[in-house]
């Protein structure tokens, strides 16, 4: 399985507490913070180099946190990030992480901006409303990208939220436009249709299919779409473990395993935890298994949750 899964390291992100702490104090204390000798600038040096010698496909950096309070400042880090992982990251490209376009903008130029070879980045994301501002970038610079599968406007499916025909639709405009319009490979296309924690992945509605089901449905969708053949689809895995009481990283395991039965190839992970050299545990596996599997029928959602009910008992005992 490892060989199979595209592992995009998710280490420096300043919403983790501790690699925050340190990016933060780099970012206090400017540009030359980036170029002395420090403890934080060792801290972020050693995360990009582990993650590259573990097998990372690229190397995610997300400063969103700092966008919060000054978009300038997140602006200004995201391009000294690309610097540093160009410099430590042994040729392992990065992925450039934001939910703002200025700051995705401001490290894919940066990246480029050397004499030396570099391999094209990943730019995560791009939306269906955002795509004719960020697809063009094209033109001038190779790069990968994320499709985050979410509209600008109200989803229409069952509950409120994007039902498996919304997000597969949104991913044959985003492929459109990419192919079609802006030249992009296939290849070069990953679609993220949004990992939901599965602690609180319960239906408000009856009938209403739970997000996991979407999610891994939607996978199964592009994946086997012969239209949009040599596309990837990739998850934020962490965020399925979010609020659990216990076992973050065998749910993670077991969440990656499942989800690639349905045609996942890539993930955003912790790479240090080597996905597809362990196998999950088939307790846990079954657990997501249940809540891929949670379709609105009143069965497959009691069997949902009592299999949540059963493994939090038995993080308990």
């Amino acid at each position: 399985m490892a060989d199979k899964l595209i592992q995009i390291g998710e280490s420096i992100h300043a919403s983790i507490p501790k690699t925050g702490e340190m990016m933060l104090e780099l970012a206090r204390g400017g540009a030359e913070a980036y170029q002395t000798g420090s403890e934080a600038l060792d801290y972020v040096r050693s995360l990009i180099e582990k993650q590259a010698i573990a097998g990372a496909s690229y190397i995610a950096v997300n400063v969103d946190a700092f966008a919060e309070t000054d978009p300038a400042l997140a602006v200004e880090s995201m391009r000294e990030y690309a610097r540093l992982v160009r410099k430590w990251g042994k040729g392992v490209p990065i992925c450039v992480d934001s939910s703002s376009d200025a700051v995705l903008i401001a490290g894919l130029k940066e990246w480029y901006a050397t004499d030396q070879s570099v391999k094209p980045p990943l730019i995560n994301s791009i939306k269906v409303y955002t795509a004719d501002h960020m697809m063009p970038l094209r033109r001038e610079y190779d790069f990968s990208f994320v499709g985050l599968l979410m509209s600008e406007g109200k989803a229409t499916g069952p509950g409120g939220s994007h039902s498996v025909e919304e997000l597969y639709g949104l991913a044959k405009e985003l492929f459109d436009k990419a192919v079609n319009r802006y030249g992009f490979r296939p290849s070069e296309i990953y679609f993220d249709s949004t990992v939901f924690p599965l602690a609180i992945d319960m239906p408000m509605e009856p009938g209403v299919p739970g997000y996991t089901y979407r999610a891994f449905e939607t996978v199964r969708r592009i994946m086997t779409d012969p239209e949009m053949k040599g596309v990837h689809c990739s998850f934020g895995v962490s965020n399925s473990a979010r609020n659990l009481p216990a076992r973050r990283v065998g749910i993670c395991r077991a969440y990656v395993e499942k989800a690639m039965e349905y045609g996942l190839d890539a993930a955003i992970v912790n790479v240090f935890h080597e996905y597809g050299k362990k196998p999950a545990d088939p307790e846990l596996v079954a657990l997501v298994d249940a809540f891929a599997k949670m379709d609105g029928s009143p069965e497959r959602t009691n069997e949902a949750m009592m299999a949540m009910a059963q493994f939090c008992a038995s993080c308990r005992a």
